[in-house]
Order: C-alpha cells, then structure tokens, then sequence
C-alpha cells in the first residue's frame, strides 16, 4: 500500500536535494537570514519580484499524487496541471503573482484547481556540474562573481576526453538534447500545417559556432553567460589567468553577429560555441530535480512539463474561418473611426 504524500514532504525533500536552502515557515522568509531569498529588479517600475525558495502557494497539509516539474509557470502549465491531475508544481524560475498566472490571481487560479505551487531558482543552482558536463568540459575553476560583478559567473575546465574538437563539442550536444528528434518534429508540423516558415526555438537556437570551424581542437574551455555582464576585458584577463585557453563557450544566453565578444575572441585566437540556450534548461537543471525528487518520494507520479514555443507567420495562424474572425475583430473594435 502507497503511504499518503503531503506537501510538507515535497518541501522537506526540496530542502534536502538543495541542502537546506528552502523557506520552510513565514519566519524564515521575515528573518532575513536565507541568502536565496532574492529581489531581482531592473528598476523597472512595479517589475520587481522576490524569488521564495520553497512552497509558493498552497497548504502544507494537501495530499499530492502527482508533481509536475516545469521551468517557468504559466498560465498553460496550470491548465496542464488541473486537466492531467497533478497536485503540485515545482517550477525552477521565481513565481510572480498574475504575472505567472496569465493575469489571475495565484490563489484564486490554483486554488480553483487545487495546485500546489514551489519554487526554487537560485537556491537549485550550483548544486551540480551539469551544464559543464553537457558541454563537454570538467570544470577546475568557478567564479560567481568574476570582476567584481555579483552574478557574473565563469568556469574555466578541462575538455571531456571524448571531446576532441569543436565539432565533438556540437555532436555532444545535439545527441544529449535529442535536437533530431526535435528537427523531425518541426518537419512534421510544418507540413502538417502546410507552413515551411515555422520557426521552434530549440531549433533554431541550437548550438552553433561563431570564430573556429569543427574541425578545431578543443582542450581548455572558458565558459561565460553573457547575459551576466561578462565583457570583451573580462576575456582578456580570464585568458591571462588561465593560459592554454582555446575555446569561449557561451551558454543561457547568447551573442549575435556584431556584439564585442566575438572580435575578441577572434583577437585572442579563441574558438567561440554558442551552446545550449535558456531553452533547454529543462534538460540541465528541470530533468536532474525531478529525477532526485522521484528517488526521494517514489509512490508518486512524476512528470515533467516542457515549453514548447513556435513562432507562425500572421496569415498562416490557425484555421481560415479564425483568421476572419480576427479580421472581423481588428476591424470593427480595434481600428480607430
């Protein structure tokens, strides 16, 4: 006979896997004294939002068969969750009242479908080398806050004995994220909806090469996140830190065409790889978590929910007969007279 799960238990085994980084009462969020409870502003006004390690929404004492593992919460993952029976969420990215809730109320919207809702973020990150191990590389160095910058993170590694060249780096990979899959699945809907143009961001944000060619060799990789305020001096200083560097790999985010750090790396001599984008982080950090949370709480159903964005030219959305409905619409209450 399965033994009955709570919440409670989802918060224990959290704050297990993270090591005691989660909020397990209203004191300890008012205490002050948990360094995962983070305000992230761009001082945009109203915008701010406090990531809360921990039960987000819910009652402790609720019986859970199901967990939902998801990156980001929204308003289609609620519905997900409430259509599929699943009693709680576990979403990696801070939540935000309304914000992750298509606009509704957080407790009004998954109390009506009795979700619980946790969150961890910042308080998960850390806990493993998985993106270096992803990418091919050990990493021997890591800074949180290279130049002074909180946040700006850096490894410097060693490459995988597998990994030989920038070409191995790329295979890696696109075999470790199931990118064929993924190219056969965005095939298939294009002709399904009878639109080449169809664009899916795990496609077309895949790994790519930026300075080098596949063929280069691959020994000592500076791995940055550009969206952390890493620059064209930090590069050149991280180079004399750690000489043999061959490679810049970017990750989470990446560069386009005329951004500094390329001609830099250029500069350098350095092969620059764009690799796994924010995309794909259900596969670095979503699979690992939910797969510790299964270990921990094995009478209850995991699954996890992944993100899927497309984008669809304007005039080949959807059927014809919505298409005049949006033109009915556009035209008879949103043009001015």
């Amino acid at each position: 006979m399965k033994e009955k799960i709570f919440v409670r238990d989802l918060v224990e085994v959290l704050d297990s896997i993270t090591g005691g980084r989660v909020l397990k009462s209203p004191q300890d969020f008012a205490s002050g004294k948990n360094p995962f409870v983070v305000t992230k502003s761009s001082n945009i006004p109203g915008k701010a939002v406090t990531e809360t390690p921990g039960l987000v929404c819910g009652s402790l004492d609720q019986e859970i068969k199901k967990i939902a593992v998801l990156m980001t919460l929204t308003e289609s993952g609620i519905e997900l969750a409430g259509a599929t029976g699943v009693d709680a969420l576990v979403a990696h990215h801070p939540i935000a009242d309304a914000a992750n809730a298509g606009g509704v109320l957080l407790r009004t919207y998954l109390g009506l479908y009795n979700v619980a809702a946790l969150e961890l973020h910042e308080a998960f990150h850390g806990l493993h080398p998985g993106i270096a191990y992803l990418h091919g590389h050990k990493a021997y160095h890591v800074d949180i806050r290279y130049g002074g910058i909180p946040g700006n993170i850096l490894y410097v590694g060693d490459a995988l004995p597998e990994v030989k060249t920038v070409g191995d780096m790329l295979f890696r990979l696109d075999t470790l994220m199931g990118t064929e899959v993924e190219e056969k699945v965005l095939q298939s809907e294009r002709q399904i909806r009878g639109c080449q143009e169809i664009q899916e961001t795990s496609v077309s944000a895949r790994g790519s090469i930026l300075v080098g060619s596949p063929e280069k060799p691959v020994t000592k990789v500076i791995h940055i996140f550009p969206h952390t305020g890493f620059t064209p001096e930090h590069l050149e200083r991280v180079v004399s830190e750690h000489p043999g560097a061959d490679t810049m790999l970017a990750t989470i985010s990446r560069v386009y065409p005329g951004n500094p750090l390329i001609e830099k790396a250029r500069e350098l001599g350095l092969n620059f790889v764009c690799g796994n984008s924010h995309a794909l982080e259900i596969i670095e950090n979503g699979l690992p978590l939910a797969r510790a949370i299964k270990m921990h709480l094995p009478d209850v159903d995991v699954v996890i929910f992944r993100e899927r964005l497309t984008s669809i030219p304007l005039d080949k959305f959807g059927a014809k007969d919505v298409q005049e409905y949006a033109s009915y619409i556009a035209q008879n209450f949103l043009m001015k007279k």
